[in-house]
């Protein structure tokens, strides 16, 4: 189990990660836009980095939204969500047919979820470019859409990720964590548990 932080533009984000053949973390966030809050998050893979759950709680002054994203093994995609008080913007949840085809989820402002098609696919030691399907998770709104995303092999640890009409290289360590993802987060500190 790693422990990171990850400073953001705008908040900052702890998570404790597992990594083997699959991915597991539960993680916490702050942020600031569109007002402030705090959100809590569980994500679990399958063997492959392929998203089996992704549970989210996400707490404002006066509002609280909440988000249980799963895809199931033979690829369908199912939400249930929940809302209390006023949140100006789209509801949690969405249309999961339009997912069909996408193994990932990607929530939204969190360069954790950036892991699972690198190391799936292993871009950060090898040669090679992905056009991938996300379920991508609007943050705080936590409202799912399709969200089509390219991965390029740049250099060891370095791969450009794009998205419709933005691009950014992100920088990798060792075991696929992005370490840096310039205009959203840096990651400024790990720790390993004592053997």
């Amino acid at each position: 189990m790693r422990g990171l932080v990850w400073m953001k533009d705008e908040g900052a984000e702890y998570a404790e990660v597992n990594l083997g053949t699959e991915l597991t973390a539960v993680g916490v966030a702050i942020g600031t836009d569109p007002e402030p809050y705090r959100l809590e998050y569980t994500l679990r893979t399958l063997p492959g980095y392929v998203t089996e759950l992704l549970s989210v709680r996400v707490h404002g002054a006066d509002w609280h939204r909440a988000l249980d994203l799963r895809r199931s093994a033979h690829g369908s995609w199912s939400c249930e969500t929940k809302e209390e008080g006023r949140l100006e913007g789209p509801p949690p949840g969405g249309d999961m047919n339009v997912l069909n085809g996408a193994l990932d989820c990607d929530l939204g402002l969190s360069p954790l979820t950036n892991t699972m098609p690198v190391l799936r696919h292993g871009l950060a030691e090898c040669a090679g470019q992905v056009d991938l399907v996300m379920a991508w998770v609007r943050v705080p709104h936590l409202h799912v859409v399709r969200h089509p995303q390219r991965y390029t092999h740049l250099a060891p640890n370095r791969v450009r990720y794009e998205s419709e009409n933005f691009g950014a290289e992100l920088a990798f360590d060792d075991d696929g964590i992005v370490t840096d993802y310039p205009g959203l987060a840096r990651l400024v500190t790990s720790a390993r548990p004592a053997a």
